[in-house]
């Protein structure tokens, strides 16, 4: 059995009005991230508006941090990001909190008023931002541009969310739907089962009857005729002994006609054995065919409707003289230079970095065995680059007696990897025969 509704509620019961511990988490971070964004923003707000820079931060933090009940009060929050649109305040709140108010379960014209608010605030606020800026010179395009930036701004900013909570909204619900159909008819089956349980009990006692009352109809009768003709040979074996062979020839064929009958009814009780064997396993397996997708259903249903992406915790630039040592210990020729302050970076370029010399050093392992290899890492203002480079294999055949087969997509994955962080990507042979793997990544 599936967990039901309300057990499923209980067992992922989370902190005040959270369903779950994770949904506290991610609310409370998305919170402190609208809170930092509305006091950066609340620093040019102050001034424009001729405040103290110390009030505008606090206002920015405390408007911010009202996203952190987006799940509680969704209309309070798009309120608040409404009423701070003039500050140019908010725009994370105002996304997230139209995507909470579409996912909800509200009426449809409350996120249709609530959404129109938003989009003609935004509308108006880009308005006057934009013609302000062209006034001041700051801007010299044309006239059409100020209309054309302020729809698309708006657009850009209320119309997504909106459409994607929507489609959360339903997803979710429709999810919910199918577990609650699953459950339902998990719990019917279970009932059939009992059911088809005690019949088959019944059904039984009633087998066990008719085979009692069939054995004693067709054996036990000529079990007794034979006893009384054995009984009836005893008493004339010598007064009579052509009577006695009359009486053993009878006592002869009961037996063999009580054999025959206990063979075919024996045969009858196999086939139907046999016959109800296969009706069982059909019926189970029919039972089976059914309960596991009912099962799985309400499992899948459960899992796209918690499902969060999780980031992955990967290598990072600390661990390359470790991956450089383990190329050592295996053979390599290989040092390591590292240029410029160490710093750390984020997660995913130093694991782009890292997966890159890492995969540079698999293919000097897989085609030139043995060649001695220089790993450069430079820690620029701005990027991070980092370099491998191997010389010319000491034999030509080297390569090949590796024996370590190349799927030929190492090159491609680091390119991809590096190119989709706006790096830049280059490999190729170098003039003294060997081969270089370069690659730039922007610090930020």
């Amino acid at each position: 059995m599936t967990t039901t509704g309300a057990d499923h509620a209980t067992a992922l019961r989370g902190p005040w009005w959270w369903s779950r511990w994770r949904s506290a988490v991610l609310d409370v971070g998305l919170a402190l991230v609208s809170a930092l964004e509305c006091a950066a923003e609340g620093i040019p707000f102050a001034r424009d508006a001729g405040i103290p820079v110390s009030a505008g931060i606090v206002f920015g933090l405390l408007a911010g941090s009202v996203l952190v009940l987006r799940r509680k009060w969704p209309i309070a929050v798009v309120l608040v990001a409404i009423a701070i649109t003039p500050a140019q305040m908010g725009f994370l709140m105002g996304i997230v909190g139209l995507y909470t108010l579409a996912a909800a379960e509200l009426p449809r014209r409350i996120i249709a008023a609530l959404a129109g608010m938003t989009f003609l605030g935004t509308l108006i606020v880009t308005f006057v931002r934009v013609r302000q800026s062209m006034a001041r010179g700051d801007l010299t395009l044309g006239d059409w541009f100020v209309p054309f930036a302020s729809l698309a701004t708006s657009l850009g900013l209320t119309a997504p969310p909106v459409l994607l909570g929507l489609y959360v909204g339903a997803r979710r619900r429709l999810m919910e739907s199918l577990r609650e159909r699953a459950d339902s008819l998990e719990r019917e089956l279970q009932l059939l089962a009992e059911r088809a349980e005690e019949r088959a009990e019944w059904a039984r006692g009633e087998e066990r009857t008719r085979i009692a009352r069939e054995m004693h109809d067709v054996v036990a009768h000529r079990v007794s005729l034979m006893v009384v003709h054995a009984a009836a040979l005893q008493a004339v074996a010598r007064k009579d002994p052509e009577k006695a062979v009359r009486n053993a020839a009878l006592v002869g064929d009961m037996g063999r006609q009580a054999l025959t009958e206990l063979r075919e009814m024996l045969g009858v009780l196999r086939s139907g054995e046999a016959a109800q064997r296969r009706t069982t396993a059909a019926s189970a397996s029919a039972s089976a065919s059914v309960s596991v997708p009912l099962a799985a259903v309400g499992v899948a249903a459960a899992a796209a409707a918690s499902r969060v992406a999780a980031e992955d915790e990967g290598p990072w630039l600390s661990e390359l003289e470790v991956l450089v040592g383990q190329s050592a210990a295996a053979g390599m020729v290989v040092d390591l230079s590292v240029e410029g302050d160490v710093r750390s970076y984020a997660a995913v370029i130093e694991q782009t970095a890292f997966r890159v010399v890492q995969e540079a050093l698999t293919n000097v392992h897989k085609h030139a065995a043995g060649a001695k290899t220089h790993v450069r890492l430079a820690h620029r203002v701005a990027e991070i680059a980092m370099q491998v480079e191997n010389e010319p294999p000491p034999e030509p055949a080297s390569a090949a007696a590796a024996g370590l087969p190349s799927g030929g997509n190492g090159l491609v994955g680091m390119r991809e990897r590096v190119l989709g962080l706006g790096g830049v990507f280059v490999s190729g042979p170098t003039d003294a025969g060997g081969f270089r793997v370069s690659a730039v990544i922007p610090a930020a």
